[in-house]
């Protein structure tokens, strides 16, 4: 019997560490944010409440669409794989021209209806008008994140993590320096804007990785952005995965929506802790999700060259690794379990909810770990479907009838991260017996 070769430690973390470099900057923004408004001096819980809410909010928008970002992965990594990437030459242009005018479009409609939104999370007063202000500014780059997402998807097919690496250090260090000056001001130059100075900032840098994305495109892969008729074939199953990540997508941002809403109800404090807890998932999510986006370029090359084994070897090494990875993250966490908290916020009743719950917050990491691997390779399979399907079932069964049941025993934040916890146990379990069934009885020993 042959033994499947094994890939090698440095093989997948050429890939994966600027991946996780890259894919940190985006919570590093959000946690920029919310530590440096957090920090203001001018009612700073209701102004982190309101960045937590609108922030959640966009992102929501930004997952939802920036799904075809794994979908040009996973197609132009079959078509590397295979060496045939002449047969797309004109593909990306026309997927990111589609991505950018949805989320021209999305931004005029949500604008004109975000106090209504924001309303259904249970915000109001100073939170309600701090979180439209916050938006209102903050959208404006919502197509500038979906053009770099999606040029971000097309070197992730061309195994290519290197350059988003780049643009995203350029942008996050950016994001940093132009938030402690507008939010703070510097005196006699640039007034404090507090939480509208924290929306700018992102903008800005925003604006800056587009322009960054554009140049490296045209100067760095084989595709241009110049757009052909009629569409390429490959664009209607290119839609096809988009639009069935896109549900798995919103039925992901219904729990968060969910999350997020239920914490405001409970008070301005508790939506406070929330965000933070939040933010630092986030961040272990998007840090393990380098790892994650090697499944998702290797799987789909493997898949285009037929070797199958090697997508088999290739899931127990990075459970391996993100696992280790999360134990060791986790640790740094509880190592500084009070320092982390006083970096967002001073305020001692937030504080002493976000400390209430934060240990669950470690904990579930290695799960996420599990889950966010197989979520990758399964993207670069372009197994759509079996990811739609599992985030329906861990949001509609288990998160949703988690939080209900724990809201109704007045648990609060302990409701939010036990569904959050039941959550990611669905998704890692389904993939994982799914993988398994699919895949183990095709591995050579």
């Amino acid at each position: 019997m042959n033994k499947i070769p094994k890939i090698s430690f440095r093989q997948i973390n050429k890939l994966a560490i600027p991946a996780i470099i890259s894919g940190i900057a985006e919570p590093l923004l959000s946690i920029t944010d919310t530590a440096i408004v957090g920090n203001i001096k001018i009612n700073p819980t209701e102004a982190l409440a309101a960045v937590g809410i609108a922030g959640s909010f966009i992102s929501a928008i930004v997952w939802i669409l920036a799904q075809t970002r794994s979908a040009i992965s996973a197609v132009i990594a079959q078509y590397f794989g295979a060496g045939r990437l002449k047969e797309i030459s004109q593909l990306p242009a026309q997927i990111i021209s589609i991505n950018v005018a949805l989320s021209l479009l999305i931004y005029v409609v949500t604008v004109f209806f975000v106090e209504n939104i924001f309303e259904l999370y249970n915000a109001s007063g100073m939170i309600l008008e701090s979180s439209v202000s916050y938006y209102k500014i903050r959208a404006i780059g919502l197509p500038f994140t979906l053009f770099v997402f999606s040029v971000f998807g097309v070197f992730r097919g061309l195994q290519n993590t290197f350059w988003p690496m780049v643009i995203s250090i350029i942008g996050a260090s950016l994001n940093i320096i132009l938030d402690f000056a507008l939010v703070f001001g510097i005196e006699g130059y640039i007034p404090a804007l507090h939480v509208e100075g924290a929306a700018w900032a992102s903008v800005i840098a925003q604006g800056v990785m587009t322009l960054l994305s554009l140049i490296l495109l045209l100067k760095k892969t084989p595709f241009s952005l110049k757009i052909y008729v009629p569409l390429h074939p490959e664009i209607k199953r290119l839609l096809s995965l988009s639009v069935n990540l896109i549900i798995r997508a919103i039925s992901l941002n219904i729990a968060l929506y969910m999350a997020n809403a239920y914490a405001t109800k409970y008070g301005a404090h508790y939506i406070a802790a929330q965000t933070i807890a939040f933010q630092i998932w986030l961040f272990f999510a998007f840090f393990i999700d380098g790892y994650s986006s090697v499944g998702n370029i290797m799987s789909g090359k493997f898949l285009g060259q037929k070797d199958t084994p090697k997508i088999w070897r290739l899931s127990r090494q990075l459970n391996m690794y993100t696992v280790i990875i999360a134990l060791v993250l986790g640790s740094i966490c509880f190592a500084f379990y009070d320092e982390i908290g006083l970096m967002f916020s001073r305020e001692q009743e937030v504080l002493s909810l976000f400390y209430q719950i934060f240990w669950i917050v470690i904990l579930m990491q290695p799960l996420n770990a599990i889950a966010f691997v197989f979520d990758g390779i399964f993207k670069g399979l372009a197994e759509a479907v079996i990811l739609r399907n599992t985030l329906l079932a861990a949001t509609f069964l288990g998160f949703i009838p988690t939080l209900l049941a724990g809201d109704y025993f007045d648990l609060k934040l302990y409701a939010v991260w036990i569904a959050f916890s039941v959550w990611m146990l669905l998704r890692a379990g389904i993939l994982l017996i799914i993988f398994n069934k699919r895949f183990l009885p095709n591995r050579r020993t």
